[in-house]
């Protein structure tokens, strides 16, 4: 890669951990167009797991992601075990950004999602960093990372692809039963009635969350881990709408954790 830098050729970089789905596939589109070199990484990341979640079964096909990639990226990377030292002493913390949301139900998450994107640009050295928008929570704690760090890489967060339905594009959405995958539309519908309710110039976070909850409690099955309405660069509470703010949102449906999200603006 530094002999690639020398030459002045601009590199891409999009990290994943593979079971890549048109999510993915959109990111890499884009670094394809805006880059000379475009490297993709698949390995999924043991240090974002908690105790209790799905590492094992988390969805694993590298000879369907490498035929979905051909003719996309220029590299596709593979760490191997070794990549995560077992005796590993250091990681990357991103305080306060990294607490609430899913950093509240997922200890450590953004710890572990830190440390292995902090190793994979210092192993890959791109000039740009593409990241999903579904994984809004993400993008923030990445984007200060990078800031405050000092990383040489411009980091690019592209929208939210989605299924006819509305439902967000997940490589967790395989874990649905058909049941289960009906009603995860759900957080789409949940969204888009937010939306309606901020252009109607409903302001007061606590009345849209409130029609939010109520109804996903509509929905057989499925639970909330939380419905926020945040600033989107802090992650603060915004308890009145005023220009932009970001409403997240993490619902089980059956089993299985999906989050989603949207922009909420003041008319």
């Amino acid at each position: 890669m530094r002999r690639l830098r020398r030459q002045g050729r601009r590199i891409g970089f999009v990290p994943t951990m593979g079971a890549l789905h048109e999510g993915h596939l959109s990111l890499v589109r884009r670094a394809r167009r805006e880059n000379d070199v475009v490297v993709v990484s698949v390995f999924v990341n043991p240090l974002q797991f908690g105790p209790a979640e799905d590492f094992d079964k988390y969805p694993r096909d590298i000879k369907k992601d490498t035929r979905l990639l051909k003719g996309l990226c220029d590299v596709l990377f593979q760490p191997g075990r070794g990549f995560i030292p077992k005796d590993l002493k250091t990681s990357v913390a991103v305080k306060d950004v990294s607490a609430p949301l899913c950093g509240a139900s997922r200890p450590g998450h953004f710890t572990g999602v830190a440390t292995i994107v902090a190793k994979l640009l210092l192993a890959v050295q791109p000039d740009r960093l593409y990241l999903g928008q579904k994984d809004a929570q993400q993008a923030v704690v990445l984007k200060r990372m990078v800031q405050d760090l000092n990383f040489p890489v411009d980091v690019l967060v592209c929208p939210i692809v989605r299924e006819k339905d509305g439902l967000a594009m997940s490589s967790r959405n395989a874990y649905l039963t058909p049941e289960e995958r009906r009603r995860a539309v759900v957080l789409y519908q949940a969204l888009k009635s937010a939306e309606r309710m901020a252009a109607r110039g409903v302001r007061e976070s606590a009345k849209i969350i409130q029609a939010l909850q109520d109804l996903v409690h509509r929905v057989p099955e499925t639970h909330i881990d939380y419905i926020e309405i945040v600033d989107p660069k802090t992650l603060e509470p915004v308890p009145m709408i005023k220009g932009r703010a970001l409403l997240a949102l993490a619902l089980y449906v059956g089993g299985t954790r999906l989050i989603d999200n949207t922009f909420l603006r003041a008319r």
